[in-house]
């Protein structure tokens, strides 16, 4: 494995393409991934962002490269994840329509079981402009194990019976469904700078609470500002991140010592107390 670009404690970085760093993992190694993948939908158009026309470009690592080469890019990746990934793990994809389907059908065919696919719906989710499409409110996470034989960890009691604030559709003591009301991140969560497709740290906290036990090990391969890895690393996880982009590694770091910041002052404020 390359030296890391960043590695304290349990926080590990890695810039470069996910597909040749993720062979030089160990097989069977991983408890959990969250992926995030390119969108393909970069072209020219525009969407609202804070009152505000905004260019839908993402950068050229969010380009369509035509469907059939991006099919061949999502068997790839996913093929390589489910090398490292646990028996008795599982993987969260993330996308829009744009990506979702051509991800699952990825992982149909290289035999992956899909356990539930889940409605992210985003209550401040902006306008669209051109009035010729309904407004885009919802992105589809997918949520697959290895294969049927195999047992995931699915932490059912704590999903159903703790509280969590802020979504309408989560009721106390119920059954937590597949449809989940959360904003798009706040502006306390992009204070050191933003990605275009950076997801709520609440989103990923819920994931990883349900899907791990502490100091299980979670892989995010398109890192970007490393939600994921707050979030694990808060909850007691290990994390590894991968990025070709420097200036969202530079981003993670950032923000994982301010996490350690925070932490640090809170186990201060506890000792004086």
């Amino acid at each position: 494995m390359p030296a890391p670009y960043y590695s304290n404690d349990d926080f590990t970085l890695y810039h470069g393409d996910c597909v040749p760093l993720l062979q030089e993992l160990p097989e069977d190694s991983v408890d959990l991934i969250f992926a995030d993948p390119p969108y393909n939908l970069s072209n020219g158009g525009f969407t609202c962002h804070s009152g505000k026309r905004a260019p839908v470009d993402k950068g050229t690592w969010d380009a369509s490269s035509g469907i059939e080469e991006d099919f061949r890019f999502h068997c790839i990746w996913i093929g390589a994840c489910q090398r490292v990934l646990k028996k008795t793990g599982s993987i969260w994809i993330s996308g829009t329509y744009h990506s979702i389907y051509a991800c699952g059908f990825a992982m149909q065919r290289l035999g992956f079981h899909l356990l539930n696919d889940i409605c992210w719906f985003k209550p401040n989710a902006p306008p669209n402009l051109s009035i010729r499409y309904f407004t885009a409110s919802h992105e589809t996470l997918i949520w697959a194990k290895k294969s049927r034989d195999t047992r995931h960890t699915f932490n059912y009691p704590l999903l159903k019976n703790s509280e969590w604030p802020g979504d309408p559709f989560k009721k106390p003591g119920r059954q937590m469904r597949t449809v989940w009301s959360i904003p798009s991140p706040k502006g306390t969560e992009k204070k050191f700078g933003k990605h275009p497709t950076q997801k709520p740290y609440t989103l990923l906290s819920r994931i990883i609470l349900g899907c791990t036990a502490e100091a299980d090990l979670v892989l995010d391969p398109f890192t970007g500002s490393s939600t994921t890895g707050l979030a694990a690393c808060a909850t007691g996880r290990k994390f590894i991140g991968i990025d070709k982009e420097q200036e969202y590694l530079d981003l993670s770091i950032a923000r994982y010592q301010d996490l350690i910041r925070g932490q640090s002052g809170d186990a201060s404020r506890n000792q004086v107390g």
